[in-house]
């Protein structure tokens, strides 16, 4: 028997108001208090990957919203990642390795280029594997 939890992969429009408000109460509780409600904001409006337990809470999330970026006269389509938190109790499983894989596909896929803001605890995972600072 697989105990591995699905990843489940949606746009916000298809979670429900309770799936909204659950992922929003794993991101605070993952960043302590210091996501804000203009955080929660840019978190929305894309795509979301979630990882949820037996009950339906969620234990891994990352979102990927697209951004426009202008450099050297140009507009490149990015997909913004976003949102990224994984449950205390469940890090250093590979959620948060399966989160991040799912929105890669999506960049890889659809944007030019994908970009994020990596907090000093997030900024081993993105290195791992391959982000780079630009």
């Amino acid at each position: 028997m697989d105990l591995t939890p699905a990843l489940r992969v949606a746009h916000t429009s298809e979670l429900t108001e309770s799936e909204r408000g659950r992922i929003r109460e794993l991101l605070d509780t993952a960043f302590e208090g210091n996501f804000a409600e203009e955080d929660w904001e840019h978190s929305l409006g894309g795509i979301h990957a979630l990882v949820c337990d037996a009950d339906g809470g969620p234990i891994a999330h990352g979102s990927l919203v697209q951004r426009r970026v202008l450099h050297a006269d140009r507009s490149y389509r990015v997909g913004y990642v976003e949102a990224v938190a994984v449950r205390a109790d469940r890090r250093r499983e590979g959620l948060g390795h399966r989160v991040m894989a799912a929105l890669e596909h999506i960049v890889d896929t659809a944007y030019d280029f994908g970009a994020l803001s990596a907090s000093d605890a997030g900024a081993p995972l993105y290195a791992a594997r391959g982000w780079q600072v630009w």
